[in-house]
């Protein structure tokens, strides 16, 4: 009983072991601890070699500040960098898997994707909710052109698809461009 409720830490060894091998895992919520742990792996991968690094993707999603982040980090480092959808890829999740080029979006079979408009929790005094409300419009803006332009999609029907929340099975996010391929193997990943 005593288990049941911790909450899941990483082994910091395998976390080491597996950046020599150029992979990063991000999993669980998507949020500010999680985006700058992430850009020191970035960063230091990336000081290291130019040699391709490999992100899976396995979260609901989080923070979107936070996403954009790790989108932004995973679009700045030189090394070419592959996603690789695994269980969830949801809300912010989605967001970062969409960071590369098309070629270097791949997923597992048994993927799920989910793209939608940011959520929002508002409250507060009447004024702050409206200024709350127009940033989270233009959010919503920008991720359905982020979405449109790494899928190939319009922005008009994307904002259409995201007005609720719209799941993908990996071979409908194939479809519908947000994935190039479906892998079964690392070889397919690595060549």
């Amino acid at each position: 009983m005593e288990n049941e409720n911790k909450e899941y830490r990483p082994d910091p060894s395998l976390s080491d072991r597996l950046l020599r091998t150029r992979t990063v895992i991000i999993s669980g919520e998507i949020n500010k601890d999680r985006a700058d742990e992430f850009a020191r792996q970035m960063l230091v991968l990336d000081s290291e070699s130019s040699d391709p690094i490999y992100v899976y993707i396995n979260s609901p999603g989080g923070d979107v500040d936070s996403g954009f982040a790790i989108y932004d980090m995973i679009r700045y480092v030189t090394s070419p960098v592959t996603v690789i959808g695994m269980g969830l890829v949801a809300s912010a999740a989605a967001l970062i898997f969409l960071s590369v080029p098309a070629e270097r979006r791949v997923g597992f079979p048994d993927s799920t994707y989910l793209i939608h408009q940011p959520l929002s929790q508002l409250k507060g005094v009447a004024i702050d909710v409206a200024i709350y409300a127009e940033k989270i419009e233009a959010l919503r803006h920008k991720l359905d052109q982020v979405i449109a332009d790494a899928t190939g999609r319009s922005r008009e029907e994307v904002e259409n698809d995201t007005e609720r929340d719209c799941w993908m099975s990996a071979e409908e996010a194939k479809e519908y461009g947000l994935l190039s391929r479906i892998v079964t193997s690392k070889k397919e990943v690595t060549g």
